[in-house]
């Protein structure tokens, strides 16, 4: 312990981290005790486990590319083991077969842990709003209990008008400020919708930051087919957009330009041949009608002829 706290003193400070809502002050008053583990001793936070998360794969990089400093960083757990910073040191460390692994240990329980988890990983590439708003739902039986205490205390505040703004606590609220950056309370309802009806391939993508919560909602009102096939639709007209973008932002003399009286005659004699393969998209994002060809068009026996680059 530090030279100003006892062991009593820790305990009464962390309960007052429970008490209240996350303090990183009150946790850097709290001096952690150097210890020495086996990495199999360490282990994921229960809620990132059932997330399936640990960490971003820049984190493990940073890491490996750290890795013969001459002091390496210890890693942050709690007294059962619980890492709360250090997530790619601890996946470097076991996949190297390590023995030991330096730590620092915090008494922390599993709330407050969570708490430090989130508030400490928020400005970190890689945990976006939906993670940290998934971890953060973890900690809604915690919020309603204080919303629970709250009401009782505000009994003694029945002969008053109003009750104290500071009793009043918004759980959804509480939920969105703890996850940081990118949420709001709107955004705590639209994840618990997400996690009940949307599709895993959704969910995937959401963890991986590939889908928004936003562009999401409304496909969970969907049945789960129609959900990936929006999906896909999505991922498909993105990446579309992008080739468009790039081929529209190309200087003029590195440009290959096709006739367009013959490229439409075309596209008509290969949807004829066969129908769907020729595919027409409506974008409202761009100012310019931009047709795209896939090489078998320019390939194929019917279009040598006709196509001319120019």
């Amino acid at each position: 312990m530090s030279a100003g706290l006892d062991s009593s003193d820790a305990v009464e400070l962390v309960s007052g981290v429970a008490q209240h809502s996350f303090n990183r002050t009150a946790m850097s008053c709290l001096e952690g005790r150097p210890v020495v583990r086996f990495p199999e001793q360490l282990r994921l936070h229960r809620a990132l486990e059932e997330l399936g998360w640990a960490g971003g794969i820049d984190e493990f990089n940073n890491v490996a590319r750290l890795k013969n400093q001459s002091v390496p960083e210890p890693i942050l757990i709690t007294t059962n083991g619980t890492i709360l910073v250090g997530f790619g040191r601890w996946r470097l460390a076991m996949l190297e077969g390590r023995q030991e692994i330096n730590c620092i240990e915090y008494p922390l329980g599993d709330d407050e842990a969570l708490q430090f988890i989130i508030s400490h990983h928020q400005p970190q590439r890689g945990w976006n709003a939906f993670i940290r708003i998934r971890l953060a739902l973890k900690l809604e039986p915690y919020f309603q209990q204080r919303a629970r205490d709250n009401m009782r205390v505000g009994g003694k505040y029945k002969r008053l008008a109003n009750l104290p703004k500071a009793h009043h606590i918004d759980v959804r609220q509480e939920i969105a400020n703890f996850a940081g950056p990118g949420a709001c309370a709107r955004n705590v309802s639209n994840v618990k919708t997400i996690l009940q009806t949307a599709h895993p391939r959704l969910i995937e993508a959401l963890t991986d930051g590939g889908l928004r919560i936003n562009r999401a909602v409304p496909w969970c009102k969907l049945p789960k087919a129609e959900q990936v096939e929006q999906f896909t639709n999505y991922l498909w007209e993105r990446a579309t957009n992008k080739i468009i973008r790039q081929s529209i932002g190309r200087p003029k003399k590195d440009e290959s330009n096709l006739d367009l009286c013959p490229v439409l005659d075309a596209l008509q004699q290969q949807e004829a041949r066969q129908h769907g393969s020729v595919i027409v998209r409506v974008s409202g994002r761009l100012q310019h009608t931009v047709i795209l060809i896939g090489q078998d068009l320019l390939a194929g026996p019917h279009s040598q002829m006709g196509l001319k680059l120019t």
